[in-house]
């Protein structure tokens, strides 16, 4: 990104199950945290301790749908089955030096079954809310055709910035 431009904010987002249900009825999106596995390291030669992350590991990852009503797509996620969402955003940024707004395509992929739905509540005139939660077990984040992570756990890919972390890890195991 130029040194003049400022990334401002999100301007709109859509959410698609399964590469074709337009989940129109979704608020917002809590997107996964990336936790490393961790061991902690002490021993002979270590002034102290320290926590080591394992290459290419992180614990449980989840996706958060909030929804303004109890919508009917809410309620297909349940499926017992591995859901692929496929969320597409467009982020908006002021260019300082040409004066004028650009927009960034962002989108992040991500597939895992659920295992949480939370229908929400009914009170008279407000929406009922709601929410989704979906076990990721494969990512992938995309700005501006740009693959920046790609997260797939079971067939061992860790992809940050190009570099995938697994790869040493597939070839000591024969894979």
């Amino acid at each position: 990104m130029p040194v003049n431009v400022i990334p401002e904010r999100l301007a709109n987002f859509r959410v698609y199950l399964d590469g074709k249900q337009d989940l129109k009825g979704v608020a917002d999106l809590e997107l996964p945290s990336f936790e490393s596995l961790k061991d902690t390291v002490k021993g002979a030669g270590i002034a102290g301790e320290y926590e080591s992350p394992t290459l290419g590991h992180f614990g449980s990852m989840k996706l958060t749908l909030n929804w303004r009503t109890v919508e009917k797509a809410l309620l297909i996620l349940m499926k017992q089955q591995a859901q692929r969402l496929d969320c597409r955003g467009a982020f908006q940024d002021y260019d300082a030096g040409e004066g004028s707004y650009k927009i960034r395509a962002v989108r992040v992929v991500i597939q895992g079954p659920p295992i949480s739905t939370k229908p929400g509540k009914y009170e008279n005139g407000a929406a009922t809310g709601g929410s989704s939660e979906v076990e990721v077990f494969y990512l992938k984040v995309t700005i501006d055709g740009e693959d920046l992570v790609e997260i797939d756990k079971f067939n061992f890919i860790c992809k940050i910035g190009g570099v995938d972390y697994l790869k040493d890890i597939k070839t000591a195991l024969g894979a």
